[in-house]
C-alpha cells in the first residue's frame, strides 16, 4: 500500500465515498460521506493514522431517522453530512434533499446510536456547524450564508447572514467555518463537483464577517491540468494530533482517451497542509503523497486494502452492505437459512425502484466480484450498478443464466446459458487494460484496433462476465464499460455490486470481491 514509511496512497477511501467531512477526538478520528438513494445512510469511518479507515456503522441506520420515499430519484436523497464534536458529544448534520430539509443527529458513541432527528426547514444543502466564543451555534449552508441556531430545538435564532461566496466560481458549497488562532476561516468549493470543482478560502476576526479572502484563490485545484486525481474539492481540514494540518477531500480517477470516464465515484483523498502567512497551504494531490516531515502517519495495512469475503454466518449484515431507498425486515433474512442471505423480492425489477439489493461499492478499477447463489423457482442474481437505468445484470432463473444489458431507453440480453437446479456461481469482473476481448475476431480488430465491437480506444473499462460449469468458468459476454459511468449516466454516486431478487426468493451462500493484479484474468491491485 505504500512506497515508503513517509508516504501515503490516495484515495484513503476508494470507491463511492465523497463528500467526506472529519473531526478528531484525542487519538482519533472519524469520517462521515454522502449516500444519495441509499440505505442506511451516511456511513462513519474510524482511524488512527487519517490513512487506515475502518467503517464502523451508518449514522442513520434505521427508518425512524431516514425514510427516502419510494420514488426518491437516483442521486438524490442523503446529500454532503457534516461531523463534529463538541461538549462530549458528535453531531452530524446533513441535507434530505428529497425532503427538502435538513437533519441533524448526535451521538455519544460515534458507532451509535444515534439520536432521532431535528429538522431546520432552511434552503440550500450542505449544512455545517460551528460554535463561537459564547457557544452560540452556527449553522452555515451553501450559498453562502449562515443562521444562528438552537440545534436541540431545530429553531431559528438569527439569519440568514451572508457570508463570503467564493471567487465567482459556480455553485459556492461545502462551506466550513473554523476558530484557530485569533481568527475565523472560511473554507469553501466552487466550480461545481467535477473538473471544474476548487477549494477557496476567507477569513475574519468575527464569525459574522466581513471575511477577507485568501492571497492565492483558489488555493487547491486540478482544472486545466494533466494529472491523474480531477475535481478535486469539497474539503475539510483537521488538527493532528502533533499540531500538523490535514485535509480530507473528495476527487475523481477517470480512466481511457479523450474524453475520461469515472466510475467508481467521487473518492476520498488526503493531503498535508502548511501554514504561510497565516493561510493553509496544499500541493496538488498525488495518488502517492509524502507525509510532512516529522509526523508520517502510521500504516498499518488497510482491512480495505485487499479483498473481502462474506460468509453470511452473522446475525447482522455487516454496515458496508447498502440497499435501495430502505430495507425491509421482510425482504431479507439470515436465520431463514442459517448461513445463506435470504432475499425476497420487493420488485419485478432492476430498471424502476422498488427492488431488493443489497450491494457492495466497486473499490478497485481492476477486481473481480463473485457470488454463491440459489434461485430455486426465483429470478435472482449480481448487478454492476449506477441507476435504474445503467446496470449490467447476471441472472439466474428458470435454469438459465442471462447477461442483461440496461443502457437508457435500451435493454438487451448479451448472452446465456443452460445450467442445471441449485447454487450456481456467478462472477462479474472488470479490467482496465487489453480492452480487447480474447473471442474478438479479426473483423473486430480491423474496425477498431484493440477495440471489440461498441468499443473504442478510448474504453475506461472491459466488465466479463462468467458462470462457474463443471468444465471451469465459462464466459457468457464482455460489455464496455463506459456505459456505467457518470459521464453517460450523470449523476453524484458510483458503481456497486449488487446481490438481487426480481422475482419469488434467492438464496446467497457467500460474496468475494478481490482487486485483480493488472494482467491476471479479470483485471490492478491498485486501489
Amino acid at each position: 500500500m505504500t512506497a515508503t514509511s513517509t508516504t501515503f496512497r490516495n484515495p484513503v477511501l476508494s470507491g463511492f465515498h465523497p463528500d467526506p467531512s472529519i473531526c478528531r477526538v484525542g487519538d482519533d478520528y472519524y469520517l462521515v460521506c454522502s449516500s444519495f438513494e441509499y440505505f442506511p445512510g451516511v456511513p462513519i469511518f474510524h482511524s488512527r493514522d487519517l490513512v487506515n479507515w475502518r467503517q464502523i456503522g451508518n449514522v442513520l441506520d434505521r427508518p425512524g431517522q431516514l425514510r427516502l420515499p419510494p420514488d426518491t430519484h437516483a442521486s438524490r436523497g442523503i446529500f454532503a453530512p457534516t461531523i463534529r464534536h463538541h461538549d462530549g458529544r458528535f453531531w452530524m448534520i446533513t441535507t434530505d434533499v428529497t425532503l427538502g430539509r435538513h437533519l441533524l443527529v448526535t451521538a455519544i458513541d460515534p458507532a451509535g446510536p444515534w439520536s432521532d432527528p431535528v429538522y431546520f426547514d432552511l434552503p440550500h444543502v450542505d449544512p455545517s456547524l460551528a460554535w463561537d466564543d459564547n457557544d452560540d451555534c452556527w449553522l452555515t449552508v451553501s450559498g453562502v450564508e449562515s443562521y444562528r441556531v438552537d440545534p436541540q430545538a431545530g429553531t431559528i435564532l438569527e439569519g440568514p447572514v451572508p457570508m463570503w461566496s467564493g471567487t465567482g466560481g459556480q455553485y459556492p458549497e461545502a462551506p466550513h467555518l473554523y476558530r484557530i488562532g485569533e481568527w475565523w476561516y472560511l473554507l469553501v468549493s466552487e466550480g461545481g463537483t467535477h473538473t471544474g470543482h476548487a477549494v477557496s478560502i476567507a477569513r475574519s476576526r468575527s464569525i459574522r464577517g466581513p471575511f477577507e479572502p485568501g492571497p492565492v484563490n483558489p488555493f487547491l485545484t486540478h482544472r486545466s491540468m494533466r494529472r491523474t486525481v480531477q475535481a478535486t474539492g469539497h474539503a475539510d481540514l483537521v488538527q493532528a494530533g502533533d499540531g500538523s494540518w490535514w485535509m480530507v477531500l473528495l476527487g475523481i480517477r477517470a480512466k481511457g482517451q479523450w474524453p475520461p470516464y469515472h466510475v467508481l465515484g467521487r473518492e476520498t483523498f488526503l493531503v498535508p497542509v502548511r501554514w504561510v502567512d497565516g493561510w493553509p497551504v496544499v500541493d496538488p494531490v498525488e495518488e502517492v503523497m509524502a507525509a510532512p516531515a516529522g509526523s508520517p502517519p502510521a500504516l498499518a495495512p488497510s482491512p480495505d486494502a485487499g479483498g473481502y469475503r462474506e460468509d453470511f454466518d452473522g446475525g447482522e449484515l455487516s454496515p458496508r452492505w447498502i440497499s435501495l431507498r430502505h430495507r425491509p425486515r421482510t425482504s431479507w433474512s439470515l436465520t431463514e437459512r442459517p448461513g445463506w442471505l435470504i432475499l425476497h423480492a420487493d420488485g419485478t425489477t432492476l430498471d424502476r425502484a422498488g427492488a431488493t439489493l443489497v450491494a457492495h461499492r466497486q473499490l478497485h478499477h481492476d477486481c473481480r466480484a463473485s457470488v454463491r447463489v440459489d434461485p430455486g423457482t426465483g429470478r435472482a442474481g449480481l448487478t454492476l450498478r449506477l441507476d435504474e437505468a445503467h446496470h449490467y445484470d447476471l441472472e439466474v432463473a428458470d435454469g438459465t443464466v442471462r447477461v442483461i444489458g440496461r443502457v437508457g431507453p435500451f435493454r438487451q440480453v448479451f448472452g446465456e446459458r443452460q445450467v442445471p437446479p441449485g447454487p450456481v456461481t456467478l462472477t462479474i469482473s472488470t479490467r482496465t487494460h487489453n480492452l480487447l476481448p480474447p473471442t474478438a475476431t479479426a473483423a473486430d480488430q480491423a474496425a477498431a484496433p484493440g477495440a471489440p465491437f461498441g468499443v473504442r480506444p478510448s474504453a475506461c473499462d472491459m466488465v466479463t462476465f462468467a458462470v462457474n460449469t463443471e468444465q471451469g468458468p465459462v464466459v457468457l459476454a464482455e460489455l464496455d464499460g463506459r456505459y456505467l459511468s457518470t459521464e453517460v449516466a450523470a449523476g453524484f454516486t458510483g458503481r456497486v455490486f449488487g446481490l438481487y431478487v426480481t422475482d419469488g426468493s434467492a438464496a446467497f451462500n457467500w460474496f468475494d470481491y478481490q482487486p485483480v493484479a493488472t494482467g491476471a484474468p479479470g483485471a490492478s491491485t491498485t486501489p
